[in-house]
């Protein structure tokens, strides 16, 4: 029987500082006392890489990608050398190890670079040997055998590419929370944590404003089923499980009640009802690299339509000035924006098998006095975009409905 391989992620606040990479250091030494191998992936420092794309843009006013990603990619290198010296101090055996070194080919596409190739013989040679690798996540090599990075947050993606690559038995995703909760406790106090959750649900969470894990990751870890676990590395809870959709997921029809402030609406009056008019608004919105969400179309009788679409609130300026533009060319009358909105999203494998999901939230956002002006729904969730004064108030109140606070089998049947 094979030794069981276990691949420990540790983010920004977990390196923070020697006394918590010592901590972390406790960490990898009990799993490894339980006889396992294990691979530790290490992100830079807590505020080590804003302060580095701070530093590249007081230099010059637009960072060239390359050099950037050459700039930024050294936060990773001091975390990993740190935490290599403090594991062999502790008479681990322990070597960091850089991502053009352990073979982690990427796309050339610097500071949002994907994964394509991961060579396992480094990893295999320190299996054998006893050694630990403390691999720098978030940053990879090109064909050009430049130095890339996965985008913010690409340290999970790292691990879960190398646990999926390697066939490990759990990927640990190491930080400052205790798991994945059905809210965020800091909105709602009662918010439970998740013992496991389906790999859908958590993409979908993430992707809706949930900042637990990168999205990315999820998408990988999906792909290759690979069990990731969500653990707090000061408490060494059990956390969350991601894992496959099972029978017990589909008896509960939602799982979580996700905020996301960060979006802002624009909408376009009396638009032309024509062919090609879709295509010649959001075209140049996404040549800009401007991710359009949310669409909603409103036709009348006259051949006009109104269109109303969220994009990312810190980009709001540069989509408005992009419609204004269009709308002399199309003949758009009117460009509205509104940057106070919140997106509130509930999601739940189980919404596919049970009735009643939507009536229950647009019923108690009624009751609360909250409009709702954006619906956007798929198999597993249902999203709703109102005013953000009511974000935390809609949060609490759907958690409520839904008894999220109770465990599965002791919430009440209703329809």
């Amino acid at each position: 029987m094979s030794t069981p391989i276990i691949v420990q992620k540790f983010g920004g606040t977990s390196v923070a500082n020697l006394d918590r990479m010592r901590n972390v250091a406790d960490v990898v030494a009990a799993e490894r006392d339980l006889g396992h191998h294990v691979v530790v992936v290490v992100s830079a420092m807590s505020g080590e890489t804003n302060r580095l794309v701070a530093l590249a843009h007081d230099a010059v006013e637009e960072p060239p990608p390359r050099e950037l990603d050459a700039l930024v990619a050294t936060g990773e290198q001091v975390s990993t050398a740190l935490l290599a010296m403090i594991l062999s101090q502790r008479g681990i055996p322990a070597r960091s190890i850089l991502g053009y070194q352990m073979g982690l080919r990427t796309t050339g596409a610097h500071t949002r670079a994907r994964i394509t190739e991961f060579d396992r013989r480094t990893f295999d040679q320190a299996f054998a040997e006893g050694t630990v690798l403390v691999a720098a996540g978030f940053q990879g090599v090109d064909p050009e055998g430049d130095v890339t990075t996965l985008g913010r947050g690409g340290s999970d993606t790292t691990a879960v590419a190398i646990a999926a690559g390697l066939g490990a038995s759990f990927c640990d995703i190491y930080t400052d929370v205790d798991g994945v909760y059905t809210a965020d406790p800091n909105v709602v106090s009662n918010a439970r944590l998740l013992e496991k959750i389906a790999y859908e649900e958590m993409l979908e969470l993430a992707s809706l404003g949930a900042k637990v894990l990168q999205i990315r990751s999820v998408e990988l870890a999906m792909k290759y089923e690979v069990p990731v676990r969500v653990r707090n590395s000061f408490t060494r809870s059990a956390g969350t499980l991601l894992t496959k959709e099972d029978a017990d997921m589909e008896g509960v029809a939602v799982q979580g009640v996700s905020l996301d402030r960060n979006d802002a609406k624009i909408s376009l009056r009396r638009v032309p009802d024509q062919p090609g008019v879709a295509s010649k608004i959001f075209t140049p919105l996404s040549e800009a690299g401007i991710v359009v969400d949310m669409i909603i179309q409103n036709a009348s009788e006259d051949g006009k339509t109104d269109l109303t679409f969220t994009v990312p609130k810190t980009d709001l300026k540069q989509a408005t000035r992009i419609v204004e533009k269009l709308a002399q060319e199309i003949g758009i009358h009117r460009v509205e924006t509104a940057p106070d909105i919140a997106k509130v999203s509930i999601v739940g494998v189980g919404m596919r098998s049970h009735a009643g999901v939507a009536t229950r939230t647009f019923s108690v956002l009624a009751q609360e006095g909250i409009n709702i002006q954006m619906i956007s729904t798929s198999e597993i969730k249902i999203s709703v975009v109102i005013d953000e004064k009511y974000a935390e108030l809609a949060v609490r109140s759907l958690h409520e409905v839904f008894e999220l606070h109770k465990e599965p089998k002791a919430r009440t049947s209703w329809t």
